[in-house]
């Protein structure tokens, strides 16, 4: 195949080189089977077999590899079944089966196989350590009794080192769960926050726009006022030009008769309504008339611009407006923001007797559900379960809720959240097997979550009687811990919940749930 791929190189030149014999042709020379090169590499891979279940080779075939049948621990070689066969007799040779480390297994004194243990000194010795040397009355055992020893010593250090383990493994399992759970409160409180900001700034864009408006409304009703005022003053004006030019025709006349007379016609006129005594005319005029009546009209003229002074004042009654909305508003906010952010307990969370099965029995203050052998011959109604289940009259579409319940030592019950849009008869009306629905439940002493059809077995065991749901609504996460002295957390949800969600409540046979917040 290489010589067929070098000569096709040559196709250009017209000569082609043979790189075996260095024969040169002109046209592409048939390629045939080089049967001498053949024979050697078969003779090569006979000389070369693959290696034995040991690996390990005679020491003394140095043409080719070959399997080693035993190894003298006198001579620290390994041998083929060939020199096997030539090789010492006496009972200095000791014969092992294959090994790469002959020498280990001599004593390295008098060159004698290693067959006892000095427990004094905790090591591998010859027969003749055990009679002679440093060795010498120390206690001695067989190496098969010794190893079978340490085997048991070690049996125990097993049997110890087993359940830490496990201890260790389950220690390992809590810890990846809580960082699990770490790592979900962190996504949902992230979650919570982004839309918390996200409503903040709506209704901020909203008190913004309601000040706004009531600004322009303000604007629009002074301009009105200040409009009506202007026309009335400009009305005025005309009415004191009038005058005035007529004023001054009169001091301008040189015959006195016809100015008295003139006067006279025009007095009504220019003593002005703003007077506004009707019987002014049946009194004879006095010395002070001139004198009370500028001071008159000079009051009415101040009334007139402390009303002018009071419409313009813009500046402050717009602060005020301002203020008192923001105020307001900030305050609106900031107590919705509260009740977003700090967890709020369902203190008047009771159950919906209208969802409430027939077998499940309602305590009258509707804070307790049991299950009940007897019918409780409540109307059928599209809202109520068939079977065990009921949900709470209230439900949560916002903010961090909490509430605990009570269950009973013994029975099935379970505990969650679910949509009023779930099915009330058929397999999917059991909360935890549809999308509509997220619950805890306890079956034979053992814990499960549920959802969707999904179980998952916690690895906790039922312990204590009262278990708190926690829900964030924003953070999309439900919550499930155990109540004891401290808190101990079961399981956590992420969902996308897109309708309100009611408390959820199911109990099998001989069980009972109280809510107790």
């Amino acid at each position: 195949m290489c010589i067929s791929k070098l000569l096709d190189t040559q196709k250009v030149c017209k000569v082609y080189s043979c790189p075996q014999c260095r024969a040169e042709f002109k046209e592409h020379p048939d390629l045939h089977r080089n049967w001498t090169l053949g024979s050697k590499a078969k003779s090569f891979l006979s000389n070369h077999p693959e290696q034995g279940g040991t690996g390990i080779f005679c020491t003394y075939c140095i043409e080719s590899p070959v399997p080693a049948a035993k190894s003298c621990l006198l001579c620290e070689a390994s041998l083929c079944e060939t020199h096997l066969a030539a090789h010492s007799r006496s009972t200095e040779h000791v014969l092992t089966e294959p090994t790469n480390t002959p020498f280990n297994r001599l004593c390295s004194v008098h060159k004698e196989p290693l067959k006892y243990f000095c427990c004094n000194d905790a090591t591998c010795i010859c027969a003749s350590c055990c009679l002679v040397g440093v060795h010498k009355g120390h206690k001695v055992e067989t190496l098969g009794d010794s190893s079978e020893k340490e085997k048991e010593k070690l049996g125990h250090v097993l049997e110890q080192l087993i359940p830490k383990r496990d201890k260790t493994e389950k220690r390992i399992q809590r810890l990846v769960e809580q960082s699990r759970h770490v790592q979900e409160q962190s996504a949902g409180e992230a979650n919570r926050v982004t839309a918390l900001f996200r409503d903040i700034r709506e209704q901020l864009e909203s008190l913004e726009a309601k000040v706004l408006h009531n600004i322009f409304t303000q604007q629009v009703e002074r301009s009105l006022q200040l409009c009506k005022l202007i026309k009335e003053t400009e009305i005025k004006k005309e009415e004191l030009s009038r005058k005035i030019c007529h004023i001054k025709e009169l001091c301008n006349m040189a015959d006195a008769l016809t100015f008295l007379q003139d006067l006279k016609l025009n007095e009504l006129d220019f003593n002005d309504e703003e007077d506004g005594d009707g019987n002014k005319e049946d009194q004879a005029p006095s010395f002070f008339d001139g004198i009370v009546k500028p001071f008159s009209k000079m009051s009415r003229w101040y009334k007139t611009t402390d009303q002018e002074n009071s419409m313009c004042s813009l500046s402050r009654m717009y602060e005020n407006l301002i203020t008192g909305t923001l105020l307001t508003g900030l305050t609106d906010i900031m107590e919705s923001v509260q009740r977003r952010v700090n967890w709020q307990e369902a203190t008047g969370m009771l159950l919906d007797i209208n969802s409430a099965a027939n077998d499940v029995a309602v305590s009258w203050d509707k804070k307790t559900a049991s299950s009940s052998l007897r019918s409780q011959g409540r109307p059928k109604t599209p809202e109520r379960f068939q079977l065990y289940q009921t949900l709470s009259s209230s439900n949560f579409s916002l903010g961090r809720h909490y509430w605990e319940v009570e269950v009973s030592e013994s029975g099935y019950w379970r505990l969650g959240v679910a949509y009023s849009s779930i099915d009330r008869e058929g397999d999917e009306s059991w909360f935890g097997y549809n999308e509509k629905s997220w619950c805890l439940c306890r079956e034979d002493k053992i814990y499960k979550v549920i959802h969707n059809s999904q179980q998952t077995n916690l690895h906790h065991k039922p312990t204590y009687l009262k278990i708190r749901i926690s829900l964030d609504y924003e953070a999309q996460c439900l919550s499930f811990s155990e109540m004891s002295e401290s808190i101990r957390h079961l399981h956590t949800f992420t969902a996308s919940f897109t309708e309100p969600l009611h408390a959820a409540f199911g109990v099998g046979r001989r069980s009972r749930v109280t809510i107790i917040s």
